[in-house]
């Protein structure tokens, strides 16, 4: 089966094809590091982490690059605001994005690089795009010419009045064209600055990621990946700059974007005070299930993000990890990904047709009594989870809530010996009064063939 991939370039699926199986490369645009991440900026990062994931298991050496913008008029204002450093700022909000991801199941990528470690690369490119004709020096400013691209729009397959209007372009006299945008932006002294040959100033945001990806990827890679809204005019100028920085070779094979995350059907917005936070988020749920559920629908469509949706998620994890603990006695084969899982996630990472895989694994798993298929089932459950970042966790753990509450297993087990005790005198009304005094303290219990098990309840 080959990974196809829909290309926002092209507007089309197309095969999978790296310019160099030896070393696939792979650019995602990463954070802002001012403020806690939403779960819309925790979209991209799980959709990727998959991707990674599977190129990963079909090619030996995968490097994938996100980035952290550590220079950015947000965090100027952040750091104003709050009367800190700006590195007070990027530092603590760059480890609790890493953190939030990681509770999410995200693993790292192969190089994080900063854009306060890639000026010098930014300044050169920048010089060599005035060479050649495609930026000019004005006001302090440097501003690349976009008349000077005739392929400008071609992402995101707008018009030039439609360009200007949807990039709410600075009206400055000192621009040639309105559609040009800052390389590079003068700095006073209350703000973040580097020399270079037009002044102390700093980098306009597009040029970072041009700059870093061309430092640790090269000048052509096969993946460059973010959110729906990054189309324009973020991608657009990096490929505006990349091309013409490099003598027009291709900078980009396939352009990957995810749909935007809405609160309930509404856009989220701190005017409205609907943005959620995945900080807050961890506190009502387990990473594994706010993975799920951003999983749940394509990553290409819109997702509107709910409580509800939520609480599937946890209860879809509750059947999965449920069937793996039935499975606890059971040695996993080494096996390969499934068919239909593979076909699903390599068409184009449909990831709600693999989860529906491992629903009906799940279900085979629960009605077989071959011990052969027992083996071979769970190997496939844990092998279709690992591509997906899920259902890796010992089934006992998430269960017991993974060690985020406080609890004592040893008075669990002795109230539960305690009730199988009254259940099997038919003492009914003493089991139903222990089962009503675990409820009491966020116990649910379970009566199987195999004995009686407990987990945590979502309350």
């Amino acid at each position: 089966m080959t990974l196809v991939l829909h290309n926002t370039l092209t507007r089309k699926k197309e095969p999978f094809t790296p310019g160099n199986p030896e070393q696939v490369t792979m650019y995602v645009c990463g954070p802002t590091v001012y403020n806690y991440a939403h779960i819309g900026n925790a979209r991209p990062a799980v959709v990727f982490d998959v991707l990674f994931r599977l190129l990963s298991e079909s090619y030996d050496n995968v490097i994938y690059a996100r980035n952290i913008t550590d220079v950015d008029d947000k965090i100027i204002e952040a750091s104003i605001e709050q009367n800190v450093p700006i590195e007070e700022i990027t530092k603590k909000y760059t480890a609790i994005y890493r953190e939030d991801m990681a509770a999410l199941g995200v693993l790292p990528p192969s190089i994080e690089p900063k854009a306060t470690e890639t000026i010098d690369e930014m300044i050169a490119m920048i010089e060599g795009l005035i060479s050649g004709g495609h930026a000019y020096e004005a006001e302090g400013h440097v501003l690349f010419n976009v008349p000077s691209f005739k392929d400008y729009g071609a992402l995101s397959g707008r018009n030039r009045d439609d360009m200007i209007a949807g990039a709410r372009v600075e009206v400055a006299p000192y621009k040639k064209d309105p559609a040009d945008f800052v390389l590079w932006k003068p700095s006073d002294e209350a703000h973040p600055g580097w020399d270079s040959p037009w002044g102390r100033g700093r980098p306009g945001w597009h040029l970072e990621c041009s700059s870093m990806t061309e430092k640790h990827l090269g000048r052509t890679i096969d993946i460059h990946g973010g959110g729906h809204d990054l189309i324009f005019p973020h991608h657009e100028n990096e490929i505006a700059q990349s091309t013409c920085a490099h003598g027009h070779e291709l900078y980009v094979r396939y352009w990957l974007h995810n749909g935007f995350v809405n609160a309930d059907k509404e856009k989220m917005s701190k005017s409205i005070g609907n943005v959620l936070l995945v900080h807050e988020l961890l506190k009502q749920a387990p990473g594994e299930a706010i993975r799920l559920a951003l999983l749940n629908a394509h990553y290409r469509q819109p997702l509107d993000w709910t409580e509800s949706g939520l609480d599937q998620a946890k209860r879809t994890l509750d059947g999965l990890y449920g069937t793996l603990r039935r499975l606890q006695d059971v040695s996993a084969d080494a096996t390969d990904l499934p068919d239909d899982f593979r076909a699903a996630i390599q068409d184009d990472l449909n990831t709600p047709k693999a989860i529906a895989v491992l629903s009906r694994l799940a279900h085979a798993a629960n009605t077989t009594e071959s011990d052969a298929d027992r083996r071979r089932i769970k190997g496939e459950l844990l092998a279709s989870g690992r591509i997906l970042g899920l259902l890796q966790s010992d089934p006992e753990s998430w269960f017991k809530g993974g060690g985020d509450r406080t609890i004592d297993e040893a008075s669990i087990d002795a109230l539960i010996e305690a009730r199988n005790a009254a259940r099997a005198e038919k003492n009914f009304a003493e089991a139903d009064r222990i089962r009503d005094q675990l409820t009491e303290m966020g116990i649910s219990i379970e009566d199987t063939p195999d004995g009686t098990i407990w987990r945590l309840s979502d309350s």
